[in-house]
């Protein structure tokens, strides 16, 4: 679910994409609006909604298969827009003190992430809950965000010029650890669903590494290549967390397999390749540690080898219609489905390939047979009228006393009018009733 990626070199009509928080929905960028698409099926990619009312978005991030969506445009680099899609209404825009480069959501949480500073949100009523400040610079705006909302965990590059990763959790607002996890500065951090792994990789993007959460104990090592160094630009787990995909500037597509092959692969008959496999590994004992840690990484379980090179691409594990598939959007606009083979891996077979700048199917309501079961209800409500600050920013209060310090939080604007998202069926259902006094809020 690697959000929002900015494709320099793209053609102009298209800006950015991402896959929302469990690959079902694909969103894009263009220089009318953004464009949601369903993830439902293979042979038949349905529109679900196309909005032209903000030009040059380059941030487009949904919230699962609900209706909420956040946006940020070239126009307004320092805005957030947030906005209940079904009902074509804005819910609120928060203004920052320079370009917003990325935003990560989960059910409990909204991160803003900016070079220098990220901003966390109660995405229940949009309030902000803390600022963490003189960040190292982030010119990428690299972050991650657990989708598990019962953790929360954000993870991101704790130096800018070695590979350390600070992982803070969300919930608490503390930080929990920080994890050496390479020699050289990050490119790429993602979590599994649940929250409990970490994956990272550096700007050299040969190496793969996992972590425990939140422990930030190594549990994996995956190398994607030796002969040359590649700039990843995709990294994620499948929702089982059996499955871990990067894809990169190159044509190839790696995906390895979270398994200890030497717990789980029955022992071999007695041939020649296998009386030297186990020559070979014994030997790695007597080698120095760089290259005997280099011998005993695992390498890809599978692969794809796009018909492209040196296009950005972002890449989802999925399951559509019941089978494994790989999904790789680029920046040319193009969707492409692979069947991955679960057991035997190998090379992934394209099946599909879908134009996402052409005339979608209009399938509004689809996506409700994609909402899976809330199983709790998120009851909020909030009441607040339209309030404009006089500056783009202002003094004021965070959770953690950041006013005591001097800090400063974002200037926010909401709606005019009720907004109500208090479908049963969706999160979050937040309602902006009238009646509240401006500025507060108003809880049932």
């Amino acid at each position: 679910m690697e959000a929002a990626a900015e494709a320099p070199g793209a053609p102009a009509a298209l800006s950015c994409f991402s896959y929302n928080q469990d690959c079902t929905s694909l969103a894009i960028g263009t220089t009318t609006g953004y464009r949601l698409f369903s993830l439902s099926s293979v042979e038949q990619l349905d529109q679900v909604h196309e909005s032209n009312e903000i030009p040059d978005v380059y941030i487009v991030e949904r919230l699962f298969s609900s209706s909420l969506v956040v946006v940020v445009s070239h126009a307004k680099p320092q805005q957030m827009n947030v906005y209940h899609f079904k009902k074509g209404t804005e819910i609120c825009n928060y203004s920052y003190s320079s370009k917003i480069l990325s935003i990560r959501l989960n059910r409990q949480r909204l991160v803003v992430c900016l070079e220098e500073s990220i901003y966390i949100h109660n995405i229940k009523d949009m309030k902000l809950l803390k600022t963490i400040l003189d960040t190292p610079p982030n010119t990428t705006g690299l972050c991650a965000l657990s989708i598990n909302h019962a953790n929360s965990y954000l993870a991101y590059p704790g130096s800018a010029t070695s590979g350390e990763i600070v992982l803070y959790d969300g919930n608490t607002l503390k930080t929990a650890c920080t994890i050496p996890a390479h020699d050289g500065p990050l490119a790429a951090l993602a979590f599994n669903s649940t929250g409990s792994k970490l994956a990272s990789a550096s700007e050299k993007g040969t190496v793969i590494r996992v972590f425990s959460i939140p422990g930030g104990q190594k549990l994996y090592e995956f190398r994607r290549g030796m002969k040359r160094y590649v700039n990843i630009s995709s990294l994620v787990f499948s929702m089982d967390s059996q499955f871990l995909c990067a894809s990169s500037n190159t044509e190839t597509v790696h995906i390895f397999k979270l398994e200890h092959l030497t717990d789980s692969r029955p022992e071999e008959p007695p041939t020649w390749s296998g009386y030297m496999g186990k020559m070979f590994q014994a030997a790695t004992n007597y080698l120095p540690a760089q290259v005997s840690g280099m011998m005993s990484q695992d390498r890809a379980f599978a692969t794809v080898r796009l018909n492209i090179s040196g296009q950005r691409n972002i890449c989802a594990l999925s399951t559509i219609q019941k089978l494994p598939r790989l999904l790789v959007t680029t920046s040319d606009g193009h969707l492409y489905i692979y069947n991955l083979d679960p057991q035997d891996g190998g090379e992934c077979v394209l099946i599909k390939n879908h134009s996402l700048l052409g005339s979608g199917k209009m399938e509004e309501n689809k996506e409700n047979d994609l909402q899976p079961p809330v199983p709790q209800s998120y009851a909020a409500t909030v009441a607040r009228q339209s309030t404009v600050p006089s500056t783009s920013t202002m003094p004021g209060y965070s959770e953690d006393g950041g006013a005591l310090r001097g800090e400063v939080i974002p200037e926010h604007e909401f709606a005019t009018g009720p907004v109500c998202l208090d479908d049963e069926n969706e999160f979050p259902p937040i309602i902006l009733c009238r009646g509240g006094q401006p500025g507060k809020a108003k809880r049932s």
